[in-house]
């Protein structure tokens, strides 16, 4: 019974491991790769796409159109522009902060040049930098915008997309010269923005309204991001990517790029919120005050032949006497999801869960004190690799008095062996004699006979943890590691089945069944370890589970060979301290370490099969 027990046990470990990665990342990973080439074939069909509009905030409410054309109207058809010539074709203030470069366009006053100068597309430190914003009419807009909506019925002139603002004296926006824009709308109202920036990714947009003409004005202030085109996702079940936001007390909400297009729009009326776009290492969001009440909305519409999301917000009205002034203040994150940073911002803006636009997952209270584990050892020995391997050491102590129980109970069944063969041998035709028997065995010895499954079972939500922390961590992107690692957050590049680049070919792009021909050299020192810690343990009795412990190791090899770098060094370096513990602890249990015999034995097998 309880041999069946293990064994059945065993199955379902397997089958549940199989299946979340087939589920969360072989699924994903080749729907990524279809994306990829359906969105090429539309880029190559859609030879004159058009120009990208502006949704309305607050559209269903009772106030007129903002700046811009409606949901839905067609837009007018225009050959996309290269990026460099579309930021060229108008006026513009110039962005230059430690973390930023880019600009501002006058027309408009949009926010649309955003550039991340500490990170690059590629390893390569000499690569592009990251395009975060970037303005309409290339081949994929994406920007922020404030202004105002007037009251319902009202004919008041608003600064809108085509407005020219005039920047009061010169130079560009830096973290200690802010920038001031005006405009007149000829009617009575000037309008004066002063645009801020720290060193990091925060913009302070502050909008002052005078009213000098014959009659009191009410305005609605807005902000909003919006993107055009639907964009390239990594399509994986664990990280969001899309609209995002934490809207009062309704909490997270995330609306996948699919998922907005069959909900086409959606509106939260809250206080305490911030919404915003967010890509796996990069975001843009609206983060208006705490206090405010807000209208907000995260929408995706049709646009001629172009797929628009956007994520906007609303105020509170505030009314302008004659001769008066109102102001009206909010924020602006555009740039790397560092979690130092977000966490900062969190507490200086005492926004509501800032930290969530960082994607932990359901299990954040393992996940975020896994990676300040991590990044703590980092600032210790500067490589994140090493400190991957400290804070292996650091669980394997923590969870030390519960493996060691483990251990020693695998010990004290080991040593009866000889006693449960003898069962076999006295009761051969009566097996539940023998479950008895073994049972009272186990009693007498204090075995328990699944203990030695814990083991496993702690390293479950460490393995995920880790996991997710090289997954959606930037911190964890282009990290290196010794030798052949350049990122961790990557697979191992060698591969086996070229001989490590003996061969100029990829086997990687052969039909079929190319996707599993990637082996590099990690993956398979994680495998030989993976296999002596198997050895190290007692043979199984029944025939169906040694086959399937005897076939793990290899079935890890190949599961984990297309997984993060980072995650393989872990898994093979916990599989040597586990060989190593549990050596120690079974010496230290009178019970004989039949290491190098289960691995005799199992060639000598091999030899005799043959």
């Amino acid at each position: 019974m309880i041999e069946n027990r293990n064994t059945i046990l065993a199955v379902i470990l397997s089958g549940l491991v199989l299946i979340a990665w087939q589920y969360f990342y072989n699924i994903p990973t080749m729907e990524k790769q279809r994306a990829a080439q359906q969105a090429e074939l539309a880029q190559k069909q859609a030879a004159n796409p058009a120009t990208p509009a502006t949704t309305t905030p607050g559209a269903n409410q009772p106030t007129p159109a903002a700046p811009g054309q409606q949901a839905g109207a067609p837009a007018t058809a225009a050959p996309v522009q290269s990026r460099t010539t579309a930021i060229a074709a108008g006026p513009r203030v110039k962005i230059d902060t430690p973390s930023i470069s880019g600009s501002i366009a006058l027309t408009g006053g949009r926010i649309d040049d955003v550039a991340l100068v500490k990170y690059r597309e590629t390893v390569d430190p000499k690569s592009p930098a990251i395009e975060l914003f970037s303005p309409s009419g290339t081949k994929e807009p994406f920007y922020a915008e404030f202004g105002f909506v007037p009251a319902a019925g009202a004919t008041t002139k608003m600064p809108d997309k085509d407005t020219v603002w005039k920047q009061e004296g010169a130079g560009s926006l830096t973290p200690t010269t802010p920038v001031t824009l005006t405009w007149n709308n000829g009617q009575g109202l000037t309008f004066k923005r002063t645009i801020s920036i720290d060193d990091k990714y925060l913009f302070t947009i502050k909008d002052d309204v005078s009213n000098v003409g014959d009659a009191p004005v009410t305005l609605y202030p807005f902000g909003l991001i919006s993107r055009h085109g639907t964009p390239h996702v990594s399509g994986y079940y664990i990280l969001h990517e899309g609209l995002i936001g934490v809207l009062g007390d309704q909490g997270l909400q995330e609306y996948g790029y699919k998922k907005m297009d069959d909900t086409k729009a959606v509106e939260f009326k809250v206080t305490n919120a911030w919404m915003g776009i967010t890509d796996k290492y990069w975001a843009a969001t609206l983060l208006p005050s705490p206090k405010a009440n807000v209208q907000a909305r995260f929408s995706s519409n049709l646009v001629g032949t172009l797929r628009t999301y956007q994520t906007d917000y609303l105020l509170d009205p505030m009314t302008i006497a004659i001769g008066g002034t109102a102001s009206t203040a909010t924020s602006l994150f555009a740039g790397a999801k560092e979690s130092a940073t977000v966490d900062a911002y969190d507490k200086q803006l005492g926004l509501n869960k800032f930290d969530r636009l960082i994607d932990w997952g359901w299990f954040y209270f393992i996940t975020k004190p896994m990676f300040w584990a991590i990044d703590w050892f980092f600032h210790i020995f500067g490589n994140f690799g090493v400190a991957i391997l400290a804070v292996t050491v650091l669980v394997k102590l923590i969870f030390f008095p519960l493996a060691n129980k483990s251990y020693a109970s695998m010990a004290k069944m080991k040593a009866v062996q000889p006693q449960l063969a003898a069962l076999k041998d006295k009761y051969p035709d009566d097996k539940m004699k023998q479950q008895q028997e073994m049972m009272e065995i186990y009693k007498k010895e204090k075995i328990n006979p699944i203990a030695g499954c814990l083991p496993i079972l702690i390293q479950i939500p460490v393995f995920f943890s880790l996991y997710k922390v090289l997954f959606v961590t930037i911190e964890m992107r282009h990290a290196p590691f010794f030798g052949w690692i350049k990122d961790l957050s990557a697979p191992d590049p060698t591969n086996l089945f070229n001989l490590f680049g003996l061969f100029a070919f990829d086997p990687t792009q052969l039909p079929v069944l190319g996707y599993y021909l990637h082996l590099g050299i990690w993956p398979i020192i994680m495998g030989i370890t993976m296999w002596f810690q198997m050895k190290l343990n007692p043979t199984p009795p029944d025939p169906t589970q040694k086959m399937i412990f005897d076939w793990m190791p290899l079935i890890f090899t190949f599961m984990l060979a297309g997984f993060p770098a980072g995650l393989v060094i872990y898994w093979a370096w916990n599989n040597l301290l586990s060989v190593l513990q549990q050596s120690y602890i079974m010496k230290k249990n009178g019970a004989k370490i039949e290491l190098f015999d289960n691995v005799k034995s199992t060639f000598a097998g091999s030899k005799k099969t043959t």
